[in-house]
């Protein structure tokens, strides 16, 4: 029955044959009604009409047949399709023009037929019409007159007559009646009556008259009668609604549920064997087995049952809920099937359905349900419903898979949720086929894996840990190998500076008065912490623009390195500030110029590169190539040296990289001894008195013994200071009033006064308050030492830390009202001369310790004194390899007790100084010589006029004038910011501020930065000291009153400074009273 599924209709066949016999017949009835004295065969029309009995019969049973039991198959495409096609009838002469071939096979009418010419003109048509009835199969008489005719009896075949639409006429125009909309006058006037509404228009819904607007949208409509009824829902029990199920059964189909012997506590067993007990009483009974109302009603009570267990218990879980419950009761379509316990009956009604149905595609089916059923019962899983159309829509995407997954295996079941329930329940596996193998195989399978899951973890942390040391090791070779390289590179910078040191030696004093180039790299090669803790540290670097000026040597070139850029304006600045050495050497204002040669002032492009690091300038250079380059190419066929400030191990790359010498110390060398106890000892190998101290102390029970020996040897000492040994100026310094805060320090001094100076000296004597001063020191330090810089160290426990961890000094400071301190600038040539290059006596502000300038030359100290001592210091650092510039800083003051002059060194700074700086732009601008070995700064004086006079010449008298400078670079005043420098300078002109060339007095002014603007270098140059300090003096009261207001006044140092140049003025003059009397 394939092929007839797969091809034409047979009925069409049939009846296509039948039309060609008739045809047939027909042609041959008109030849013989034609040809007279001819008789009709009437044997040849009844066998023909035999045979096409018998092929309608045999036929027609075959399509019976195929229409009561016929499978379901995929239909296919043939070429050979029949369409049904409404035949148009033409009078009988038109017949043959409009079909080529005959319609009617040649078959003769067996029954006798009166000849055609006998035949009336009514027979005539109504045998036409007959003839046309049988050609047409789709006519209603088609059947009824075959039958009548020829005997055939055709199927009733009850199909839905098909409408003929003739495909050669186009209808046009609108198809559909129009619908009556609101009118435009409503729409625009509600107050109008409603139009009527027909009852077409009602037929066509709500939602349609709301869309036409004859019902306005926010109208409400109200269903009368209501859609929904609102009525209370009886609730009924279980057994009562299993009861009225049982009774509705039987009264429906009373014979088949007579025998039905099973109660109401049976329905809780299995599925599976309930259903099979009932088949097997109905069998017993004779009967059939009632499909729908025995699942419908065995359904609704295991449903009643299964809701009331479930408002008894609550919550079930999958295992325990009934399967049936969740079986769609569905008749035996042959759609699906269900399995019980994992196993399918083969003798089930519904399989056997199921089978049928689906017999072309069988032998795929089985091969998928031996998949899903090996699942269920791996599972134990009591009831299953196959669905065959998701079976059918599954095994067609598995066509490219061997083997079906769970998630397709479960989606072919209608329960599928519950069984999923159930496949996920833990230990489910477990319960169905081979369960204890299974457990079995998991827990060995487990064990294994826990085994070899902890060799495996312990394997991965040895491998990690292999690693690990691995990398470690790595990156310990390359940074041996690291270290290696810059320990040479830094020990072939060294000896390359030792050669080049040499070679500078020994050409020293050729060097010096040819022609040749310094190379002023003002850097602060201090270490990282302390960089880091200094603010503003490219401005504390940029602080000695003095070193310009050496310029005034003329055989001289200058290339300074900045490390800020600097703006056009202070460039400029410069160039006229170093452009008035002809006006100064002619006398003459009108020759001042700019100077644009013999100095070069250079930046490192790495200052933009590394702005918030910290790196010294000498670093910054390092990583400079450019600016490298540019200083070769300056320096290129002239003799050059490096002048540093702080010596770093950077300055020896620098030097290395440009071939040139360095005029300094090894920085390993200056660093030792640059620091405060570093310097006790070169002053003590020179004989150079001291304060009384201490210095190497490193923990604290040296710390207490030590101040607490010191305290009691110098009882006269009031106040202590304490010194971090690598810190810079007053930035690690800390002190102490112990006359005034220790409470047995005059219960010590009495004690002193009771024996002897030489008896106090011995232990015995000093013991006891020795010891009480032990005891008080530790509470008197902690509440009453301050540190001088408050913003680095804010308590004196964090002082105290790094002053031990660091190193320090302790000091006595001297006991004395009026004390002055002294700054010594000294050059160690390569040749090994010494030279006094700068001298002055400082100048504090508000903190004693703190100095912001000094003046020059000094005169506290007397200066054949002063020269013997530097001289000696200069020989304990020239004999441990101290070369180039430092700078010692003394204190002088009285003695109460003997009155006499006592002068202590105190600090010793391997560097070039700020002083020094200002001291060489001094010299610059007055073409003077700076005598330190005498105390005086002489300018030569302004030329006179020649009288000519016939009496005999006289020899001339040589007039030396004398000069004294205040210099400071450490003026602080942020209101400076808010003023441009040219604003500045014409201020300063407009109050009388200036400098005469002619007579080398006034005021000359040091631009340091152009970022914050708030630090100022000033120089104010006299003809005495006295002269000087007040002209330094009045100008920062000027200043501050320009540059302030009353509610603005800035952070400034300005007044502490005047103030204290007011005190130096009153012991100037009182100092000259008394030399007067």
């Amino acid at each position: 029955m394939a092929g007839v599924s797969g091809g034409a209709d047979p009925v069409g066949r049939l009846l296509v044959q039948v039309q060609n016999d008739l045809e047939n017949l027909k042609k041959k009835l008109v030849d013989t009604s034609k040809e007279k004295g001819v008789t009709v065969d009437i044997q040849v029309l009844e066998t023909a009409i035999q045979r096409t009995e018998r092929g309608l019969r045999k036929h027609t049973q075959d399509y019976l047949n195929y229409i009561n039991c016929s499978p379901m198959t995929i239909l296919q495409d043939s070429k050979e399709k029949y369409t049904p096609c409404a035949y148009k009838w033409t009078p009988q002469h038109e017949t043959a023009k409009l079909n080529e071939k005959p319609l009617v096979s040649h078959v003769q009418d067996t029954r006798p037929h009166p000849p055609m010419s006998h035949i009336s003109p009514g027979q005539q048509h109504k045998l036409t019409l007959s003839t046309r009835i049988m050609c047409n199969p789709d006519n209603l008489t088609h059947r009824d007159l075959l039958n009548h005719s020829y005997g055939i009896s055709l199927p009733l075949i009850n199909c839905k007559p098909k409408t003929s639409v003739p495909i050669d006429r186009i209808a046009r125009g609108p198809t559909v009646s129009h619908l009556s909309v609101l009118p435009a006058s409503h729409r625009m006037d509600a107050s109008l009556p409603p139009p009527p509404v027909h009852e077409k228009d009602m037929q066509k819904g709500i939602l349609s008259l709301i869309h036409r607007s004859l019902i306005p949208p926010a109208a409400r409509l109200t269903l009368i009668p209501p859609a929904i009824k609102q009525e209370p829902l009886p609730l009924h029990s279980a057994l009562a609604r299993r009861t009225a199920t049982l009774t509705q059964g039987k009264a429906r189909n009373p014979v088949k549920i007579a025998n039905l012997s099973f109660t109401a506590n049976r329905i809780h067993v299995n599925g599976s064997s309930y259903f099979h007990e009932s088949e097997s009483q109905l069998s017993e009974s004779g009967q059939e087995t009632p499909s729908m109302p025995l699942n419908v009603s065995a359904t609704t009570s295991r449903t009643s049952t299964n809701g009331m267990w479930k408002e008894q218990q609550g919550d079930i879980s999958p295992e325990s809920q009934d399967a049936w419950a969740l079986v769609p009761v569905t008749p035996d379509t042959g759609h699906c099937f269900t399995i019980h316990n994992g196993l399918i009956d083969p003798n089930a009604v519904d399989f056997l359905a199921f089978k049928q149905h689906y017999c072309l595609c069988w032998g795929t089916f089985m091969t998928f349900l031996e998949s899903l059923q090996k699942l269920l019962q791996d599972f134990a899983i009591p009831t299953a419903v196959v669905n065959g159309d998701k079976m059918k829509a599954t095994i067609l995407d598995l066509e490219l898979s061997r083997t079906p997954s769970v998630s397709q295996l479960l989606s072919v079941l209608d329960n599928r949720s519950w069984v999923q329930k159930l496949l996920n329940l833990p230990g489910q596996r477990y319960r169905g086929r081979d369960g204890k193998g299974a457990a079995a195989r998991k827990i060995q399978a487990t064990w294994r894996g826990y085994r070899e899951r902890g060799a495996y973890l312990a394997y991965q942390r040895k491998k990690w840990a292999a690693g690990v040391i691995a990398i470690i090791w790595l990156l310990h070779v390359q940074k041996s190998r690291v270290k290696k390289m810059l320990q040479e590179s830094r020990e072939r910078q060294l000896q390359n500076f030792r050669s080049r040191g040499k070679h500078l030696a020994s050409n020293w004093n050729h060097i010096r008065t040819c022609r040749r180039s310094i190379i002023h790299i003002p850097s602060l090669g201090y270490t990282e912490k302390q960089r880091t803790q200094t603010p503003d540290l490219n401005i504390q670097q940029n602080l000695q623009m003095g070193r310009l000026c050496d310029i005034a040597d003329p055989n001289v070139d200058v290339i300074y390195i900045s490390p800020l850029k600097l703006d056009e304006e202070t460039e400029q600045y410069y160039r006229k500030l170093l452009g008035l050495r002809a006006a100064v050497l002619s006398r003459n204002p009108l020759d001042a110029t700019e100077l644009h040669d013999r100095f070069t002032i250079l930046t490192p492009e790495a200052v933009d590169r590394f702005p918030n690091h910290h790196m010294c300038l000498s670093t910054l250079l390092k990583y400079s190539p450019k600016t490298l380059q540019r200083i070769r190419n300056l320096t290129q066929g002239r003799e050059t040296y490096i002048v540093a400030r702080v010596p770093h191990t950077d300055d020896l790359a620098v030097a290395d990289m440009l071939g040139v010498p360095i005029l300094g110390t090894e920085p390993k060398v200056a660093h030792l001894y640059s620091t405060k106890s570093g310097s006790k000892r070169i002053f003590a190998n020179a004989n150079i008195p001291t304060p009384p101290g201490q210095y190497d102390i490193y923990n604290q029970e040296q710390f207490f013994s030590s101040l607490s020996q010191l305290i009691v040897d110098n009882l006269l000492v009031a106040c202590w200071l304490f010194k971090v040994d690598n810190e810079f100026g007053s930035n690690g310094t800390a002190f102490c009033d112990i006359a005034a805060h220790l409470p047995c320090y005059s219960w010590a001094v009495k004690e002193r006064e009771r024996y002897s100076a030489e008896t106090w000296k011995q232990k015995w004597a000093q013991e006891k308050a020795l010891q009480r001063i032990a005891q008080d020191l530790p509470q008197v330090l902690e509440h009453y030492a301050q540190p001088v810089n408050r913003h680095r160290y804010s308590t004196w426990e964090k002082f105290l830390q790094v002053f031990l961890s660091q190193g320090g000094v302790i000091e006595a400071f001297p006991p004395a009202e009026s004390i002055t301190c002294l700054t010594i600038d000294l050059l160690i040539a390569p040749d090994g001369e010494i030279q006094m290059l700068s001298c002055g006596d400082q100048i504090h502000s508000s903190n004693p310790l703190q100095s912001v300038g000094s003046s020059v030359p000094q005169c506290s100290v007397p200066p054949d004194i002063l020269t013997s001592m530097c001289n000696n210091i200069g020989e304990a650092c020239k004999t441990r390899g101290i070369l180039g510039y430092l700078s010692i800083e003394l204190l002088t003051f009285i003695d109460p007790q003997s009155l006499e002059q006592q002068i202590w060194a105190t600090d010793l700074d391997l560097c070039y100084s700020d002083q020094l700086a200002m001291t060489q732009l001094l010299l610059y601008l007055t073409n003077g010589t700076l005598d330190c070995r005498n105390s005086r700064l002489t300018v030569p004086p302004a030329p006179r006029k020649v009288e000519r006079r016939r009496h005999k010449a006289q020899p001339a008298e040589t007039i030396i004038l004398d000069r004294v400078a205040v210099l400071s670079t450490r003026l602080v005043h942020t209101n400076l910011s808010l003023v441009y420098y040219n604003v500045f300078f014409q201020m300063c002109k407009a109050h009388g501020i200036g400098y005469d060339v002619k007579e080398k007095q006034g005021t000359v002014f040091a631009l340091l930065e152009n970022q914050k603007r708030h630090r100022v270098g000033m120089m104010s140059i006299a003809e005495d000291l006295q002269g000087a300090l007040m002209t330094f003096a009045r100008n920062l009261f000027i200043i501050h009153q320009e540059i302030s207001a009353p509610n603005m006044q800035g952070e400034t140092n300005f007044k502490e400074t005047v103030q204290e140049i007011e005190t130096i003025l009153g012991v100037t003059e009182e100092n000259k009273l008394k030399f007067e009397e």
